[in-house]
């Protein structure tokens, strides 16, 4: 069997393949929505203000979604927890072209949606890698994980860019639609999953590649991240992407308000820069995937100071093309740093703990980006972009140097699991 047939194995199963169509629709759809509700309220009298206070909305509410998506997930049927999601998020994204055809769209309603948008974001996240294990067959986990993967990928960099198209051609809200649909489809699909997706409890059997049985201990009763807190290396990598998130966060305005006032185009433009970046992190996890480094926390580090150095490149408004290069490389080094930072913290952190631990890690990383939205939205109010892309460029950099220079990598983990 081929290299590339193996990585699409995965969809010859029937379960499999119909949840990962719908996740897929869903995904390309979430792509628009920034979009479409972005240029929906930087249009307005004092956009940019609330362009910022959009971005909060949508990136804050992920810290209290993130910490209760892992309970439901682990209480109910997969299945059911993805339909009612999508249907409740159709819905809610439905209220903004119904209103606007209504003529009568509250001014607050963007900024409800988004929020929404933001509290349930890790419901698909989570949700859809939690049931591949039981959806696919041991050897064809990696396959199904890559299709997980590539399908996000993809709708990263389609959906920003139709997104900007369609809303030059048929208004942002109407972009809505698409979305709303989207959520439907994906709740259709997961109901023709036929394989229950129940939770596990305390032990599952395990089939293991050499054909030998086995079972799955239960998670052991401790806080994930008060076991990781003692490894120098994982608490500095986290605190370090914490950071560059922060950046993040301050090019999620900066993007849209680069469009609207210093680049001509648009929306168009717009979903460019966001599907710009999308395509960065795609080559640059694929780079990543084919070149290990020996050591990987000085590469890490060495990759966020030149990440970091990227973000300059909005200094160079009258340039247009090396502002898409900075939106592009900013991806592209920024995705081996997460692939690389994945591998230690596999290594390091007791098997026990992986989903926990991986579950906390994940939602504190994305807990940061509203501050920067909040930090660049008076600068970009008072047309300080140059200041703005320094302190993008200080916050997503600096901490590279103390990954480079001053934790070792040999440091011991001590995220051990406690006994059972």
């Amino acid at each position: 069997m081929s290299d590339f047939t193996r990585s699409y194995r995965a969809l010859r199963t029937p379960d499999f393949r119909r949840l990962w169509t719908g996740a897929t629709l869903s995904t390309l759809g979430d792509g628009m929505t920034f979009v479409a509700l972005s240029w929906l309220v930087l249009t307005r009298p004092e956009g940019t203000t609330q362009l910022g206070l959009l971005g909060v909305c949508y990136t804050a509410p992920v810290l209290v979604g993130g910490l209760a998506v892992g309970p439901v997930l682990d209480r109910f049927d997969k299945r059911t927890v993805l339909m009612v999601d999508s249907v409740f998020r159709a819905a809610v994204v439905a209220t903004i072209p119904l209103t606007v055809a209504l003529g009568a769209m509250p001014t607050w309603l963007p900024f409800v949606v988004a929020g929404c948008y933001g509290l349930l974001k890790m419901v698909p996240l989570a949700g859809v890698p939690a049931a591949i294990p039981q959806l696919v067959a041991d050897h064809d986990l990696d396959s199904a994980n890559a299709l997980e993967s590539l399908s996000f990928s993809v709708a990263s960099v389609v959906g920003p860019a139709a997104a900007g198209v369609l809303t030059s051609q048929i208004g942002p809200a109407n972009v809505l639609i698409v979305d709303s649909v989207s959520f439907l489809l994906f709740a259709l699909t997961a109901k023709t999953v036929r394989r229950p997706l129940r939770p596990l409890r305390t032990q599952r059997p395990l089939a293991n590649a050499d054909g030998l049985g086995g079972h799955l201990p239960a998670p052991p009763r401790t806080s994930a991240l008060a076991s990781l807190r003692g490894d120098r290396v994982i608490v500095a990598t986290t605190l370090a992407f914490m950071a560059f998130n922060i950046a993040e966060g301050m090019l999620m305005v900066a993007a849209p308000w680069l469009a609207k006032n210093q680049i001509p185009g648009g929306a168009g433009v717009f979903g460019a820069l966001l599907s710009a970046t999308a395509a960065g992190e795609m080559v640059g996890a694929a780079l990543a995937g084919h070149r290990q480094p020996r050591r990987r926390l000085p590469a890490i580090g060495l990759l966020q100071i030149l990440a970091g150095t990227a973000f300059l490149a909005l200094l160079a408004t009258s340039q247009h093309l090396v502002v898409v290069a900075g939106f592009f490389a900013v991806g592209m080094l920024s995705a081996p740093m997460t692939v690389w930072a994945q591998s230690l913290r596999m290594r390091r952190i007791a098997p026990a703990l992986h989903g926990r631990a991986f579950a906390a890690l994940r939602t504190l990383m994305q807990s940061t980006p509203p501050i920067g939205t909040a930090l660049v939205t008076p600068l970009l109010v008072h047309s300080q972009l140059a200041i703005a892309a320094v302190v993008m460029a200080a916050i997503a950099g600096l901490p590279g140097l103390y990954l480079l220079f001053a934790v070792s990598e040999e440091s011991p983990p001590r995220a051990v699991a406690p006994a059972t």
